[in-house]
């Protein structure tokens, strides 16, 4: 135990904690947009932004989703009144389409990113032009940039 804590204190030491929150950060799942590029893309939105929350409230269809309904609740009127809850069904690989133009600025999100990026790819395939995955509320560096949209 001492070993492991003091090599990986050398190593931290050794690349600089920037490095290392960003290798650390790289575990991130595939697609999810970075912090960096959400707040980029939430400012040049504006109040254009549409984001697509494609997580599912049944616990029988997706019980992984209760962890990140517990964290941040589905969108409302009265909470994050730029979101809309667009489920992303696993089996029909698809999901309702929003009623944006089709260069609306898109966040898509669940809970990590893995069907955020689904839903990305889904809405591209349909011809919206302007979409990032923005992973969950498990990508807290991440969700900090457009959680509250």
């Amino acid at each position: 135990m001492y070993l492991a804590r003091s090599i990986a204190t050398s190593s931290i030491s050794s690349i600089g904690r920037r490095s290392f929150h960003t290798a650390i950060m790289s575990q991130r799942k595939a697609g999810v947009a970075s912090p960096e590029e959400l707040r980029d893309f939430v400012a040049k939105a504006g109040s254009k932004l549409f984001v697509a929350d494609v997580r599912n409230p049944d616990a029988s269809v997706e019980p992984g989703d209760q962890k990140s309904l517990a964290v941040a609740a589905l969108p409302s009127d009265a909470h994050r009144p730029m979101a809309k809850n667009l489920i992303f069904d696993r089996d029909t690989k698809a999901m309702p389409l929003p009623d944006v133009p089709k260069e609306t600025p898109i966040i898509t999100h669940c809970g990590g990113g893995g069907r955020g990026q689904k839903a990305k790819d889904y809405l591209t395939a349909k011809g919206f032009t302007n979409v990032l995955n923005g992973g969950g509320p498990k990508e807290t560096d991440c969700w900090a940039e457009f959680g509250d949209k």
